[in-house]
This record gives structure tokens, sequence and C-alpha cells, in this order.
């Protein structure tokens, strides 16, 4: 009897086991960790009062869309220990020369390790003695008329930025003119010189556009010189998908 008990206990344990051994524990596998994008807004040149929106309605976006939201305006952040947090850096309508030599170096080797970067509206109005950069954002601000009402042509649906957008976006903005234009972006987006005053890129202008840059990936839309820009939600959904696209979320 003790013999047919102790059978019995052992293969009861040896079962357990077995099933411990497939199927694990019962806890709940570990949420995977949020990206991070950090909102860089230095300003050396003339600052945008749109930039206090734009800081908000990025970390509300972080908050509905599950990645986390840090925010400076001290260029001496750029550092490779502290930029490896990150997955990504938007640069909210900064001005003039924001960086050293030291900072820029950061700055490279942050896309040369597959980071991203997001530009936004005057990001182009930024380190005009630095072509890296000049490629890295896709152009730099030359001049803009007047705020009005003009005609965005929409010219490709398939990134997350624009697929949400009309075939002909009319909105009111700042828009801006363009030197050295980088010619190996891809263009989202171009504005109809016919439909507003002051246009002089030859009918040929881009506003939004992406691409791979020596590693990394790099995003930039003009639009967002207004507070309004930031509680449309239009323009706030055109701007997570460059976010996320240039986080690598898919």
């Amino acid at each position: 009897m003790f013999a047919t008990i102790l059978f019995k206990n052992l293969f009861l344990l040896s079962t357990v086991t077995f099933s411990v051994a497939l199927n694990g524990n019962n806890d709940p596998a570990p949420a995977a960790k949020e990206k991070k994008i950090l909102v860089f807004s230095k300003t050396n040149g003339y600052h945008h009062e749109s930039i206090a929106a734009g800081i908000e309605a990025i970390i509300k976006l972080g908050k509905e869309n599950h990645f986390a939201v840090d925010t400076t305006t001290d260029s001496l952040q750029f550092n490779d220990a502290n930029l490896k947090h990150y997955s990504e850096i938007v640069f909210l309508s900064t001005t003039g020369k924001v960086f050293g030599e030291d900072q820029e170096k950061a700055l490279q080797n942050f896309i040369h390790k597959g980071g991203g970067y997001m530009g936004i509206h005057a990001a182009a109005d930024c380190e005009y003695n630095w072509p890296w950069y000049n490629k890295l954002v896709g152009g730099w601000f030359k001049s803009q008329p007047k705020q009005q009402q003009a005609k965005l042509q929409v010219i490709d649906k398939t990134h997350p930025s624009t697929k949400h957008l009309p075939d002909i976006w009319e909105r009111w903005d700042e828009w801006y003119n363009y030197k050295d234009l980088n010619p190996d972006v891809h263009v989202l987006i171009k504005i109809d010189e016919t439909s507003y005053t002051g246009g002089a890129n030859d009918g040929n202008h881009p506003m939004a556009w992406y691409h791979d840059y020596e590693g990394g990936k790099a995003f930039y839309t003009e639009m967002g010189h207004t507070k309004e820009s930031f509680v449309d939600p239009v323009y706030l959904q055109h701007i997570l998908g460059g976010i996320e696209w240039a986080m690598g979320k898919k």
C-alpha cells in the first residue's frame, strides 16, 4: 500500500513539474517599455508663440498613444549619455544657432545609431552654417509672405502623416519659401503657389517630406506657425503620424 501511494505521489509531482516547464508561471508578460521622445525648442532667433501650445499638444499625444515625452530648451542635453534614452528628437520651431561642436557631434551620433528626427515649422530656420543639418531637415527657410489661406496638395497618402488628409488640404498658416532643398527626400505635400500670394519656389514647393538619413529617419512638416494648429485634430493627426514614423513605431 505504501509503495502504491508513493508511486501515485511521484507521478502527480512529475506531472505538475512537466506542466510548469511547458507553460511557465501564470504571471502576465511584462508590458513593452514605452518609447521616449525629446522635444527640443531652443530659440536664438524668432521665438514662436505657438511653441508652448505645441509642447502641450505633443505631451497629450504621447499620453494618448503610449510614448513618453521629455522637453528641453537646453542644448547641453545633447550628449551621448542622455540621447541614448530617446527614440526620437523633435525640433519644435527651433531658430538660429543652437549647438556647439559637441552637441552637433552628439546629434550626428544619435542619427547614425538609428535615432529619429522630426522638424516642425521653424526647425528649418536653424543651424544655417551646418550643411549636415541642412541635409537632415531637408531645406532651409528663405522667406515668408504674410499669413493667409492656401491650398496644399497631398501627393502621397500612403504615409502615416498623410493617409487621413484630403487630396486638397485648405488651411491658414505661415507659408515658408525654401532654399538648399535636399533632392533626396520623399515629398508628401506641396503647396499650390497659385492659391496664395508670395510663393517663391517656382511652382515646385514642398511642404512636408521624409527620408532615411545616415542610419536614422527624418521627417519635416512646414505647418505649425499658429497656436490654432495645435488644437486642430487634422493637423495633430498629421504630426502624430510623423512622430510615430520617425520613432520607428509601426
